[in-house]
């Protein structure tokens, strides 16, 4: 049987939509016999293939992306990833991590899962991954997704969208914004474990208590006194303004 003729323009149409390289677009409309519906859906089935066979692929690379909205009463934190530096440096794939978090923002779903069956331009974005990891060859995935709901909601994107911090205050008032955005930056720097004292992991408080013990041990403190030393830096670790309370905070980064 002769192969059926595919125009150029029906190709470079193909690959507009779906962002697929030229051969796999052409092969696509062969196989389906000019069809393009059809084509598209060839090629989402061999994007998900892809998916499938690369799923075990470390995908550490990516962008992440925080937006809050215009009443700073919300706000939400996306990281899609990648497998390699370079695709993440792509102004197509910063784009669309941005249209991803667009749609959080707007949709404000329950949890990742919830996110992906959210749609872009009419399509899931569960399929708009397979679609990516047909189009760039890479493991492509929304690999976090967090939000927070407060008075007041800050942001913070550091290190060229490696990494993004939500904050939220207990004060709805506009001044604390840049107080807001100051926290944002030292949990971005400091990656705090937990919110305070009460929310620090058992395992945590365990580990620390262990280290003060043994600092106040090598520093010749008395070993009866080891515990009660120990317990002292563990406390010093927290600090609150009694003005102006944290209520929750949300770090997504790379790696």
């Amino acid at each position: 049987m002769s192969e059926v003729n595919i125009s150029a323009t029906a190709v470079k149409d193909l690959r507009d939509q779906t962002g697929a390289g030229m051969m796999d677009c052409k092969k696509a409309l062969v196989e389906a016999n000019g069809d393009f519906d059809k084509a598209i859906e060839l090629l989402r089935l061999r994007g998900q293939k892809m998916s499938e066979k690369r799923a075990d692929r470390d995908a550490k690379e990516g962008v992440v992306i925080a937006l809050v909205n215009d009443a700073q009463n919300k706000g939400i934190v996306v990281r899609l990833s990648c497998e390699t530096d370079f695709v993440a440096k792509n102004e197509d794939f910063i784009n669309l991590t941005k249209q991803i978090a667009a749609i959080a923002l707007a949709e404000f779903p329950a949890d990742r899962d919830e996110l992906y069956t959210k749609t872009l331009n009419g399509v899931v974005l569960e399929t708009v991954m397979a679609e990516q990891v047909a189009k760039i060859g890479e493991k492509i995935e929304i690999s976090d997704y967090q939000k927070i709901e407060a008075p007041l909601v800050a942001s913070y994107i550091h290190m060229g969208n490696k990494a993004g911090v939500l904050v939220g205050l207990n004060h709805s008032d506009a001044k604390f914004v840049d107080a807001g955005r100051d926290v944002a930056m030292q949990v971005a720097a400091m990656k705090p474990v937990a919110l305070d004292k009460d929310d620090v992991p058992a395992d945590i408080i365990e580990k620390e208590m262990e280290i003060g013990k043994e600092i106040a041990r090598q520093e010749g403190k008395a070993e009866d006194m080891l515990e009660k030393i120990a317990q002292g830096k563990l406390n010093n670790l927290k600090s609150k303004n009694p003005e102006l309370t944290v209520v929750g905070f949300r770090h997504v980064k790379l790696g």
